[in-house]
């Protein structure tokens, strides 16, 4: 771990560094929108790594602890955090968003600490890194060797990221910047490279990545091809809903490009085999019971919601466990022209970095994108089911044209993991959208009691 970092070109230890940033750290991380441990205090802040990323940017990966309270479902307490501070003297009005604060004590006092992502400066100069392949400290900088990034491409930092932090450069490339960082190659480096090598258009190709190696080996950023005129499904659904429109043909689409991409997915990780349903079964279950201690109003469905977990195990096995996306949504597609494309197979960050890798059935990711469906139909009043039905029809179809198996004949394969996902949509909306509640509570309501 690298002791020291270089400020106004005097050598600073770690030590003296924390001593100027714990406080306003520990205060500042609890109101990003990417900071996972909302509602538990910061009790703990170590630095685990800290470089001079260019003069007045500082680099770090800081690790926050809980003092020793559990996390939700058992989950190990703490994690580590990717951050990039930048240093002045005086703040810019036009940074005002990116406050940390002003340091009082330490190496950095009377200097003031913002979020260097923010700055357009910071954010060229990070451009310009990846531009040019290299190292700093423990950080590599890596690209593609037949990639082009131009130089000078304005950033501007966009605002609706909620686990990440992503600039977009010129409307020509994209850079993910990972906030909760794990050990290992990160799956939205991994895949799309895999998926690039098969062939697959359907996912936007690496351009250039950066990583690091201390404290151990890590994923810390991925830039792609920025898809300029693109909407997200979310969006155009939700278009389609204001207007009084049908969007079964898109869904159908969407449907046959999700099979496109699975059938990838499936050659770039070959071997993956069956899931065992019974074991899928069982951690369904043991999270349904974590999320029902969590959230009261899901207690009257448990039986009814474990009786589909249970039919799980003795359904028909469905079709060869696989790597999949892991969090398939419509906020998780995008349409450019008359093409869909997937983006962000980081799966859900809350999950563990092995889990989100390990081969499971594609049910999941179809489950996720119904399970949307109904979200988007859920937005607009009044209430429009069959909307919701329709696009799932519609996507199933599409799917089931290239796939060469039909999601809708899984009954009981599908009714588990649309299942799972709304205990875990339940769980989310009570931590941080109480408002949107009822939602996924509906979807409970209905797979608990009809079975549906």
């Amino acid at each position: 771990m690298p002791k020291t970092a270089s400020i106004s070109s005097r050598p600073v230890l770690a030590t003296e560094l924390m001593a100027s940033l714990d406080g306003l750290l520990r205060q500042w991380l609890p109101r990003q929108r990417w900071f996972a441990g909302k509602d538990r205090p910061v009790s703990e802040l170590e630095l685990l790594s800290t470089t001079e990323l260019f003069p007045g940017c500082l680099h770090l990966l800081v690790h926050t602890g809980h003092g020793g309270m559990p996390a939700p479902g058992g989950a190990p307490t703490g994690d580590c955090y990717q951050l990039l501070l930048g240093v002045r003297k005086h703040l810019s009005p036009r940074l005002g968003r990116a406050l940390i604060g002003r340091v009082e004590q330490g190496p950095l006092a009377g200097l003031t600490v913002f979020d260097a992502l923010h700055d357009p400066r910071s954010a060229q100069l990070l451009l310009e890194r990846l531009r040019h392949p290299g190292t700093a400290g423990p950080l590599r900088f890596e690209r593609t060797p037949s990639a082009r990034v131009p130089a000078g491409l304005p950033p501007r930092l966009l605002e609706a990221e909620q686990s990440n932090s992503s600039l977009v450069y010129g409307d020509e490339l994209i850079l993910k910047v990972f906030r909760r960082i794990q050990p290992g190659i990160n799956p939205d480096l991994e895949v799309p490279a895999a998926l690039a090598a098969q062939g697959c258009r359907r996912v936007p190709t690496p351009v250039a990545w950066f990583r690091t190696t201390q404290p151990q080996e890590a994923t810390l950023g991925v830039l792609q091809p920025y898809l300029r005129d693109a909407s997200d499904g979310w969006a155009l659904a939700l278009q389609a809903l204001a207007s009084g429109d049908d969007f079964t043909v898109q869904a159908h689409e969407l449907g046959r490009a999700m099979a496109e991409v699975h059938l990838a997915l499936a050659a770039a990780f070959p071997g993956s085999g069956h899931d065992d349903n019974g074991a899928t079964a069982a951690a369904m279950t043991e999270r349904l019971d974590s999320a029902a201690h969590s959230v009261p109003a899901l207690r009257p469905f448990v039986p009814g919601l474990r009786g589909a977990f249970g039919a799980l195990a003795t359904c028909d096995s469905g079709p060869p466990a696989q790597r999949v996306h892991g969090d398939l949504h419509l906020g998780q597609v995008l349409r450019a022209g008359r093409e869909w494309f997937v983006i962000d197979f980081e799966g859900e960050p809350s999950r563990p970095l092995a889990e989100r890798c390990t081969a499971q059935s594609p049910v999941r990711d179809i489950a996720g994108m119904l399970r949307s469906f109904d979200y988007a139909a859920r937005q607009r009043r009044p209430w429009r089911p069959e909307w919701a039905r329709r696009c799932r029809e519609a996507f199933c179809g599409g799917y089931a044209a290239l796939a060469g198996w039909d999601p809708r004949k899984k009954h009981g394969l599908l009714r588990a993991y649309e299942t799972d996902r709304a205990v875990y949509e339940v769980l989310y909306e009570a931590r941080h959208r109480p408002d949107w509640l009822p939602v996924p509570m509906a979807a409970i309501e209905r797979l608990a009691v009809r079975g549906d």
